[in-house]
């Protein structure tokens, strides 16, 4: 296994302008979107996205909100409920709405299939989209993201470890180390 890779803020923050420009092009000055963070990693990402997009497109709708898909999750008996518990609160109806899933790591696609799940609970969006901070590839499920951030290549058995700060962006860092360490 390769050293530890560290990822610097700048990086992180040239990505998340990346995503928030794809994403304003792809809706125009007019467009109407939610943006709803997958607990845990999603939250401050899709905030900080809600933030730039009020920036670039100030015409464009833009609201942001939570999904927990604990109770979607596939390996709940393996990964129970998270100490840090981040219930659903979705500000406008989902239905007919044009939603973007936001998380910081795409991996296999679970978590993408359970945040769906969750979302179709709550009625049923015109159209999903999704938007990752990291794609590391190794899918399992037949998933993609429409707004990719950074694309690493590192090997299967790596983890990628994504800290966004919520007060200082300047210490955000993402972390690629060998599984079982953090």
């Amino acid at each position: 296994m390769p050293a530890p890779q560290s990822i610097p803020a700048a990086e992180i923050h040239a990505a998340i302008e990346r995503l928030s420009q794809a994403i304003a092009h792809r809706h125009g000055p007019r467009g109407k979107i939610l943006l709803l963070g997958i607990a845990n990693g999603g939250i401050i990402l899709a905030d900080r996205l809600l933030a730039r997009l009020s920036a670039l497109a100030s015409q464009l709708s833009a609201k942001s909100g939570t999904l927990d898909i604990s109770f979607h999750r596939d390996d709940i008996g393996r990964h129970p409920i998270p100490k840090e518990f981040s219930p659903t609160l979705i500000p406008v109806d989902v239905t007919g709405a044009t939603v973007i899933l936001v998380d910081d790591v795409l991996f296999s696609g679970r978590t993408v299939k359970a945040a769906l799940n969750e979302l179709f609970d709550h009625g049923r969006p015109e159209k999903v989209e999704l938007a990752i901070l990291v794609d590391r590839g190794f899918r399992k499920l037949p998933v993609a993201a429409d707004y990719t951030g950074l694309t690493l290549e590192i090997p299967a058995t790596a983890k990628v470890i994504v800290k966004l700060d919520p007060t200082k962006p300047a210490q955000d860092t993402i972390a690629v180390v060998p599984s079982g360490k953090s």
